[in-house]
């Protein structure tokens, strides 16, 4: 992504656009490159897109858990000064907006997930005991696709980076664990938020019955599918994400 990360305060943060804020959640292992399409698209027809480098690996191991990351965004909205945004997280940065808005559902308009979790995830919080093996570690990247040719050696490597540096795969450790532990399946049905469901149809990570599940929990929800897709729809299928996205956008008047 060409776009310049912006340093403010304790931030860091890509800004494109103009308009209503659409704040991106990355996951666990997904970079703001991910959303590059999402970015160009959104920026240019009235949206001003913000993807804040969460501080998944920065946080002390204390507080590295689904409830501070939730805290760490209602600061940094705050910090920005904004007065309604929409939220949209994909994988962990999913369950982060989910419990962001339960904590602090006043200035959430709308939420988009995708490949969210929250209720299940087959994460990558095991399968640890072969981490120095590029091969298995690429099998691993190429399994969160439908396609394994998304999975690029710059993604592989950044995953293998991670699962191999010991601060990190302890913090890592410790988000699945806390995704295990904020379960939303009682939060859900309380949560009034429009929130708009986009899923792969081939989703390993966060198969398709955990959409299902959302829709059925969420009381203003709507779901869509992404045939031959995995865990990330942004990346493997832009065009349709967004044109998903934008439809539900329009017609909720947002």
């Amino acid at each position: 992504m060409k776009h310049k990360l912006k340093k403010e305060k304790d931030y860091k943060y890509i800004e494109v656009g103009e308009g209503t804020p659409i704040i991106v959640l990355h996951g666990l292992m997904g970079g703001l490159s991910n959303f590059k399409s999402v970015t160009k698209h959104f920026s240019s027809i009235g949206y001003k897109v913000i993807i804040p480098e969460l501080p998944i690996y920065t946080m002390s191991l204390l507080k590295t858990n689904v409830k501070s990351f939730a805290k760490y965004l209602h600061e940094f909205i705050e910090f920005k000064g904004f007065d309604e945004v929409i939220l949209l997280g994909n994988s962990l940065g999913g369950h982060i907006g989910l419990y962001h808005t339960k904590q602090y559902p006043k200035k959430i308009k709308a939420l988009i997930i995708t490949g969210s979790s929250g209720l299940y995830e087959s994460a990558m919080g095991g399968g640890y005991t072969k981490r120095s093996d590029y091969e298995v570690i690429k099998k691993k990247a190429q399994d969160v696709f439908y396609d394994p040719a998304i999975a690029t050696k710059e993604i592989v490597d950044e995953v293998f980076e991670t699962v191999n540096d010991r601060n990190k795969l302890i913090k890592t450790l410790a988000i699945a664990k806390s995704a295990i532990r904020h379960n939303m399946a009682k939060d859900l049905p309380k949560m009034t938020t429009p929130t708009c469901i986009i899923w792969g149809k081939n989703d390993n990570v966060t198969p398709p019955e955990v959409a299902e599940e959302f829709n059925e929990l969420l009381p203003d929800s709507e779901l869509f599918w992404i045939d031959k897709c995995g865990h990330a729809a942004m990346m493997e299928h832009p065009d349709e994400f967004n044109e998903i996205l934008n439809n539900w956008l329009n017609k909720r008047g947002f």
